[in-house]
């Protein structure tokens, strides 16, 4: 874990699925989300990802990298281009700091109109002196 370094790309397919079960297990049951007619009224050509399921899967992103030990201090997003059903968003991240066994990184994740979201997460990872 070193300022710098790069972590692996994840890939996310995101389905309509997906969307409208991010939205109701967040309890965002705005019509956007889970309605594609209400969506086009609203000027939408579709319903788009909640930006609680984006928070969701980019801490994801950096537990899965990270382990079953580390934990989330700080995720601190922005939204940008929507994601829509049938794209695919790619994560990827950068370490931007290393101080003892707390990590920040820097996360992009982009589908095919640009960035869906960009900001930082800071991670402490107990075990980090352990790890190669």
């Amino acid at each position: 874990m070193t300022a710098g370094a790069e972590l692996p790309p994840l890939e996310i397919a995101v389905t309509r699925t997906l969307i409208v079960a991010g939205a109701i297990a967040s309890r965002d049951y705005q019509d956007v989300h889970h309605d594609a007619e209400s969506a086009r009224q609203k000027g939408s050509p579709d319903v788009f990802m909640n930006i609680l399921t984006t928070n969701g899967l980019v801490g994801r992103y950096i537990t899965d990298h990270f382990g079953p030990t580390a934990i989330l201090r700080k995720v601190a997003i922005r939204l940008g281009a929507p994601n829509y059903p049938g794209d695919t968003m790619v994560l990827t991240g950068t370490i931007e700091a290393v101080d003892g066994d707390t990590v920040t990184v820097r996360v992009v994740g982009a589908n095919a109109l640009g960035r869906h979201v960009t900001g930082t997460v800071t991670v402490t990872v107990p075990d980090a002196e352990a790890r190669p």
